[in-house]
């Protein structure tokens, strides 16, 4: 698979190192933080695979992290299970879910697809507010903070940040290798063209609903991950903005690479921090400002941009260029088994 191309692995394994000397380098805060850039990297790569690679749009997956957070904060202060447990817990009953929403998702297309899952995710919240023997309503569920196993000697911020890159690496990987098979090549069919996929055997009943459960599956883990992280969930922690902000790192980072999920959570997760040092409302300002920038200047986000940078010096004469678009307009007309 082309995955495991030695440059693709060196990249790979260049970040690993760099994420593993980074809390060694970095005060306990400053890891705590980038927790967060991991599990909304999570987030927003469940964004990729959805939007980037099967031409979905959804601005509830706010709703998606709303779940998983409170799988794990109910079963960890209800049923006293252990955070480990949680975290796939979450991932599979967001995963379940966001079957039931791509069910429906098959008879909607482009802005009525767009207003469903707005809907979706102006409506958890008060849901969540309404159940308040379960999910403790509008002061919601305070958590025990993480901590490190016994003998090991680390802080919880920089213990739970090595574990939320390892969950973020291992799905990263997971998600490569399968976008480089047939489901990938599926999916990225009825992307550029429906028509032609299903003269194929691409069945896009089952590859648009997987889809969605696969996305809201990994937004479940983010959610868990950010509650872990924070030792706290509240209905007003989910509102429809977490769905604004995460489309928008989805869309700065960039949905052609899975690398934009991490530039992405850089995004979502400083951006706001820097931007409040100019004024308390800077933030949606900026936010405007960098969405409409590079829209203008880098339609494929930052990770787009850099990749064809990097592509360019390779090939100067253009022809590394020829080979992506030939390989993009080819997936269309592989054929493809049907599926039963």
């Amino acid at each position: 698979m082309s995955f495991f191309r030695p440059d693709r692995m060196i990249a790979f394994g260049v970040v690993a190192v760099v994420v593993a000397l980074l809390p060694a380098l970095l005060p306990a805060y400053a890891s705590f933080e980038l927790t967060y850039v991991a599990a909304y990297a999570i987030a927003i790569l469940g964004l990729i695979i959805l939007t980037g690679k099967n031409g979905q749009i959804s601005l509830g997956h706010g709703a998606f992290i709303a779940i998983g957070g409170y799988t794990v904060a109910v079963l960890a202060s209800k049923a006293g299970l252990p955070y480990w447990v949680g975290i796939p817990a979450a991932g599979v009953l967001a995963g379940l879910i966001g079957i039931g929403i791509g069910v429906v998702a098959l008879r909607l297309e482009g802005v009525y697809l767009a207003l469903a899952t707005f809907a979706l995710a102006v409506s958890v919240p008060s849901l969540l507010k309404r159940f308040s023997g379960l999910t403790g309503g509008v002061g919601g569920i305070v958590l025990t903070p993480v901590a490190p196993p016994a003998g090991l000697a680390i802080d919880p911020e920089r213990w739970f940040y090595y574990v939320a890159w390892a969950i973020a690496g291992v799905l990263f990987i997971l998600t490569a290798v399968l976008l480089e098979g047939r489901l990938g090549r599926s999916l990225r069919a009825l992307r550029d063209n429906e028509i032609a996929a299903i003269s194929y055997g691409v069945n896009p009943h089952f590859y648009k609903t997987l889809a969605f459960a696969w996305s809201a599956a990994y937004a479940g883990i983010a959610g868990a991950l950010i509650a872990i992280a924070t030792a706290f969930v509240s209905p007003d922690s989910y509102g429809f903005n977490l769905s604004i902000t995460v489309l928008i790192g989805a869309v700065l980072g960039g949905l052609e690479s899975l690398w934009g999920a991490v530039l992405g959570g850089l995004v979502v997760e400083f951006l706001p921090l820097w931007a409040q040092k100019i004024n308390d409302a800077a933030p949606s300002v900026v936010y405007g400002v960098a969405l409409i920038a590079v829209m203008l200047l880098m339609p494929g986000g930052i990770a787009g941009t850099l990749i064809r940078l990097v592509r360019g010096r390779r090939d100067p004469a253009g022809a590394g260029g020829a080979s992506v678009q030939a390989e993009s307009t080819a997936v269309v007309t592989v054929p493809v088994a049907p599926v039963e």
